[in-house]
């Protein structure tokens, strides 16, 4: 039978719904906010500032605000030219209403205004960075909440080292994510701050209104001097932010490798969910199941902290006021190649495989509660940690010479390694304190988490502080991303109508 077209084939009422909807037509498309839309919306400002000001005939202003529209209205049609500079945007709004349209002019330079639009577009990147942050964090203290009893290996040196719960160790990472977002927040404030006004770098004659223009651009506050705000700023805020990049990068990188080293064993107690693009066959070797998102992703970070190289590098040895570190479209892919990575351990996060069983059996096939050993020694019984420490370290070596599990571990072979330990480290002759079954519970990983008593530990009380605690700072975020958004919005509206009315005046 011959396929036949979705309309046609799927039941009447299915049909008529899907078809209505096919010839619905497609909601219009906001204007990228690049360098183009912000050479507008300042052309649009300074048209309405300085009507409104006396320092453009009102007269003349609707005939050259019209003119601007139209240059805006064409720079936004699908695959139409939107010059990033002033000097090529100029032409066409002089091609449009007349070169009177120049008269806007007053007191501006390609200098001030381009910072400016740097400064928008960067505010604009670092706010969608904050927003991918957010999710990515949110997703690990969400899955943090799901691991808060699983208990699994933590590592130090590449080498098992204690027992700890798979949600602690996840809030440890997001806890430096965390300071990632204050880092975004901090700059955010540095950012958020109009150059409008400065000119080329001390100002000018005429009496411009640089606050007005800041909140029709949406910015909090103005950069307070001329010579910073073109010069100085607008080439050590993107060597910030490349700092930025670069923690961010690192925490996504540490992250993976950690997961990649379970990889390297042939009994993994944590993987990546098969299928979905998470992971591919071996061209050669059936049997490999090569983990492509973590490849993957930690590339993007890689590529990351390489491009977070780039201003510091172009701001090196040179004069103030050279453009070579100020680039917008360089500085924004800096910035979107840290949100791809984000992206990437997001979806490594929601593919994560952790068994339980398998965790625990590694944390018992090592001795990786070995220094729990000496710690209740010397906080129950007084023993010098340092005595503990030598009892529990020829412990393990017993062990280890002798292939013996701390499960498995002979009490009598204990007492006798502890006699010996508290004769060579100089102290009276002695039994072990330990009850075989103190002895044996002290081995336990699962009770060693549960025992834990300092602040910031994995014991459950703890956990469940933390745990609300990130959530509440991951809706704060949320609620500063979005104020800082709609104020943005806002002020943009603001503009749009007041150009608006100033244009029409024209008809």
């Amino acid at each position: 039978m011959p396929r036949t077209p979705l309309c046609l084939a799927a039941p009447l009422l299915v049909a008529s719904m899907l078809c209505a909807q096919a010839q619905q037509p497609a909601p219009a498309k906001e204007p990228a906010r690049d360098e183009f839309f912000w050479l507008g919306e300042i052309n649009k400002a300074s048209t309405v500032i300085n009507a409104e000001q006396g320092l453009l005939d009102r007269a003349l202003a609707p005939k050259l605000a019209k003119g601007i529209a139209k240059v805006i209205e064409a720079g936004n049609q699908p695959g139409a030219r939107r010059p990033t500079t002033v000097i090529t945007f100029e032409p066409l709004m002089i091609k449009e209403a007349g070169v009177e349209v120049t008269l806007i002019h007053a007191g501006r330079s390609s200098q001030d205004m381009h910072a400016t639009y740097r400064a928008a577009i960067l505010r604009d990147r670092l706010l969608a960075l904050a927003d991918q942050l957010n999710r990515t964090t949110r997703t690990m203290v969400e899955l943090a909440a799901t691991h808060r009893d699983t208990i699994v290996p933590n590592y130090t040196n590449g080498v098992a080292a204690q027992p700890n719960s798979y949600g602690h160790y996840l809030l440890g990472v997001a806890a430096g994510l965390e300071r990632d977002a204050q880092r975004i927040r901090e700059i955010y404030a540095r950012v958020d701050r109009s150059p409008m006004g400065t000119t080329v770098l001390n100002g000018t004659s005429w009496p411009l209104d640089r606050r007005r223009m800041a909140d029709y651009l949406g910015f909090a506050a103005l950069v307070d001097n001329a010579y910073d705000a073109s010069q100085i700023a607008a080439a050590d805020l993107p060597v910030e932010a490349g700092s930025i990049v670069t923690a961010l990068a690192l925490h996504v990188g540490g992250f993976i490798e950690d997961v990649m080293t379970q990889y390297a064993q042939s009994r993994p107690w944590i993987l990546l969910r098969e299928g979905g693009g998470n992971t591919y066959v071996s061209s050669a070797m059936p049997q490999k199941r090569n983990p492509g998102l973590l490849n993957g992703t930690r590339e993007d970070a890689s590529t990351a902290l390489t491009l977070a190289m780039g201003p510091v590098f172009k701001a090196h040895n040179i004069p103030p006021g050279m453009p070579d570190a100020k680039d917008a479209k360089a500085n924004s892919a800096m910035i979107d190649s840290a949100a791809r990575s984000l992206q990437g351990l997001d979806r490594i996060l929601k593919a994560l495989v952790i068994d339980p069983e398998r965790a625990l059996e590694e944390l018992n096939s090592d001795w990786t509660a070995s220094q729990e050993l000496a710690d209740l020694l010397m906080r129950k019984y007084r023993l010098p940690f340092r005595a503990g420490h030598h009892f529990a370290s020829e412990i393990v070596d017993y062990a280890k010479v002798n292939n013996i599990r701390p499960t498995d571990f002979p009490y009598t072979q204990a007492q006798a390694i502890y006699r010996k330990a508290a004769t060579e480290m100089g102290l009276p002759a002695a039994e072990l304190p330990m009850s075989e079954a103190e002895f044996r519970s002290t081995l336990d990983p699962v009770a060693i988490i549960r025992n834990r008593a300092t602040s910031g530990g994995p014991q459950p009380a703890e956990m469940d502080r933390m745990l609300a605690e990130a959530k509440q700072r991951l809706d704060r975020q949320d609620a500063w991303i979005g104020n800082r958004r709609e104020a943005i919005t806002a002020a943009l509206a603001k503009l749009d109508a007041d150009f608006g009315k100033l244009a029409k005046g024209a008809d």
